[in-house]
């Protein structure tokens, strides 16, 4: 099971390496939900999103043979820039293989960072494609959320959380494959035990929610939502253990909810969040978390990726 150290030795190897994100205050925001509302603003995170953390801690741990290898991810898109960026800086080969469905700007992207990329299906075709990869040319397949070094390097995310608000009543965060609050669960419950963690997923794209209910990880047979970075079929074995352990409780929003804090973020903070950004603090406005008026809570905007034409078209 990931523990503290592990996430504490991350930092360690990615310092300098990537940005350390603000802790922003979100005062009208906030008034809207009856809280003290806090934004971590890992939309400003090199490459635009917290994936970099993760691939930088696993990149950095790579033999000389490894790397001579090369690696290869399955991403929608944050995952794979954010490995290609590290990558490239490290001299090692880089292929990501993303779904049909990819956003365009993530894709080209991906190529302007140094990936070759690989179009191939939905997103089970994909995760197929890319073992296939790995096994034809002897790829190091780089997880984008069932690795622990991985998840280690999202966890730093809850260090600095706590660094910067202490006193932090709740920390709310986005689940897609689960990496990012698994390692944010473990990081926070480790140094604020009385601080509670809360999973965000879109309705459409609820496989955390449904593992929990059904008491294992489970596969969905399809996902629909605008959030991209939030739409795995499947929830990691390693996040559903901790999310059953450290995760007080992981809650749904609509597309609608996410596009509607999407436009007030960009409104009353001028920030931009891509949909998977937004979810955490569409649950806030939503109103749906146990949250105590006057509560201290932090939404995580997990990245800041968005298509220019959606970003116009919510708008």
């Amino acid at each position: 099971m990931l523990n503290l150290q592990e996430i504490e030795r991350a930092r360690a190897r990615i310092a300098g390496r990537v940005h350390r994100t603000p802790l922003m205050s979100a005062t009208l925001l906030g008034q809207e939900a009856g809280v003290s509302l806090y934004l971590k603003c890992e939309s400003l995170q090199k490459t635009g999103s917290f994936k970099v953390r993760g691939a930088l801690n696993k990149l950095s741990q790579l033999d000389a043979h490894e790397r001579a290898r090369g690696v290869v991810a399955v991403s929608a898109g944050n995952h794979a820039q954010a490995l290609a960026w590290g990558a490239a800086a490290a001299g090692v080969t880089c292929t990501v293989v993303m779904p049909e469905t990819a956003s365009r700007t993530k894709v080209e992207a991906s190529k302007g960072y140094g990936a070759h990329v690989v179009l191939a299906g939905d997103t089970g075709k994909a995760f197929d494609k890319a073992h296939a990869l790995a096994k034809e040319h002897g790829y190091v397949f780089v997880h984008p959320f069932e690795d622990e070094q991985v998840v280690a390097g999202a966890g730093t995310v809850g260090l600095e959380i706590l660094e910067d608000l202490a006193d932090a009543d709740a920390v709310v965060v986005p689940i897609g494959g689960g990496g990012l609050i698994a390692g944010v669960a473990t990081a926070i419950k480790a140094r604020a035990s009385k601080a509670r963690v809360f999973g965000v997923e879109p309705t459409g794209a609820a496989s955390m929610r449904r593992s929990l209910d059904e008491g294992r990880p489970v596969r969905l047979d399809s996902v629909q939502t605008i959030a991209d970075g939030l739409a795995p079929l499947m929830a990691g074995n390693l996040a559903f253990e901790v999310v059953r352990q450290h995760v007080d409780d992981v809650v749904l929003v609509s597309d609608d909810e996410i596009a509607a804090a999407m436009k007030r973020i960009i409104t009353y903070t001028k920030l931009v969040a891509e949909g998977a950004g937004a979810a955490a603090t569409a649950a806030v406005l939503a109103g749906k978390l146990p949250l105590a008026r006057g509560s201290r809570v932090v939404a995580i905007l997990s990245g800041g990726n968005v298509d220019s034409e959606r970003l116009k078209q919510l708008l």
